[in-house]
């Protein structure tokens, strides 16, 4: 049962589920839950939590996101800040600010509907807009790191709001300052992004160009023009979080150097790779765990499986705890890695991290 344990600007409710804040639909009890709306509140919602002396977590869409079973003892805050501003620069250069909690589909739509490209490729990717950056959500050729100009944050420090710009975000590869040295000092409160008007430029993601050589647009390759095509792909591959329990790709796709592309592309010489910096490759998870046997898999003992559709994708059939996800994830690890010597990293932050 949960009860208002606050009124004020904003309500604090006691011992909510956190299984309602992941699309993972697993993990233990909050402590305390706030739900953001304003920048007001967000600096109401801190000063109550360290008066308490009580940790604190902000969240967005809960999709990238999976809670440990013992919970979280301190105030989870949850971010519906919204907003969405249109800053015309030039006719060709739009700067577009938006709310941290805006749901991020709804942006990249709102985008592509004033003829804005940039972002389209990331479309129907689930969660919200502040969550972008946090670990640089990239697809189809697109990252967010490409568009973002600067980070509105609130500093845990100063108890004050500033902007972090996209030279001191640390960008990488799924990855951002803002899961190391940031966490626990900004809160992501919107983002600034670089948009132009215009098509986009080819040569298009391979996924992307095959389905446009399949479902020709008739004309110009336009941002909604790929937009379309990318929601069309994602649906064919991918679960709607909302109907499926799953948060995505649960795996990164792992970077191998060049002694151990050599040695994979000898016992598998059609391997799918793509090259990067200093002779390596990029090898594509979905691939290794379908060869490590687990292709539209269904494990009875923890209650997880993964999409028939994208090996990459596990998702929740009848688990009870975030402990049967884990002990799933591992058997695809070690499986992976006995076939491969290559070892899986998983993308979806466990919460709260271990101390």
């Amino acid at each position: 049962m949960t009860y208002v344990v606050y009124t004020g600007v904003m309500n604090i409710i006691e011992n909510t589920s956190l299984g309602e804040y992941s699309t993972m639909r697993l993990g233990g009890a909050a402590r305390y839950l706030v739900e953001i709306h304003t920048r007001q509140e967000l600096k109401e919602a801190y000063a109550w939590a360290t008066e308490n002396q009580l940790p604190f977590i902000m969240i967005g869409g809960g999709s990238n996101i999976i809670w440990q079973d013992s919970g979280f003892e301190g105030l989870v805050m949850v971010n519906r800040i919204h907003g969405y501003e249109d800053y015309v620069e030039s006719p060709e250069s739009h700067f577009v600010t938006v709310g941290a909690g805006e749901i991020w589909d709804t942006v990249v739509a709102r985008s592509v509907a004033t003829g804005l490209t940039g972002i389209e490729a990331l479309s129907l990717i689930p969660g919200t807009a502040g969550a972008t950056p946090v670990q640089n959500v990239g697809a189809y050729g697109q990252e967010i790191a490409q568009t973002i100009s600067s980070i509105e944050v609130f500093d845990t420090q100063t108890g004050q709001l500033t902007n972090v710009p996209t030279e001191a975000c640390g960008f990488g590869y799924r990855s951002s300052k803002f899961q190391t040295e940031y966490r626990g000092r900004f809160y992501i409160t919107a983002i600034t992004l670089h948009l132009t008007v215009g098509n986009p430029y080819p040569p298009f993601y391979k996924t992307v160009e095959q389905y446009l050589a399949e479902n020709p647009p008739g004309g110009p390759v336009t941002p909604r023009v790929i937009r379309d095509a990318v929601i069309a792909i994602r649906q064919s591959k991918l679960p709607d979080p909302a109907e499926v329990a799953n948060t995505g790709s649960f795996f990164a796709n792992p970077i191998i150097n060049a002694d151990t592309l050599a040695e994979l592309r000898m016992k598998y010489p059609d391997a799918p790779h793509w090259l990067v910096d200093n002779g390596g490759a990029k090898i594509p998870a979905a691939w290794l765990i379908e060869q490590a046997g687990f292709k539209d898999y269904h494990d009875e003992e923890t209650g997880m499986g993964t999409w028939p559709a994208q090996p990459l994708v596990l998702i929740n059939e009848h688990a009870k705890s975030t402990k049967d996800l884990l002990a799933f994830k591992a058997k695809i690890v070690a499986a992976v890695e006995a076939k491969f010597g290559i070892t899986l990293v998983q993308e979806p932050e466990l919460l709260p991290k271990a101390q």
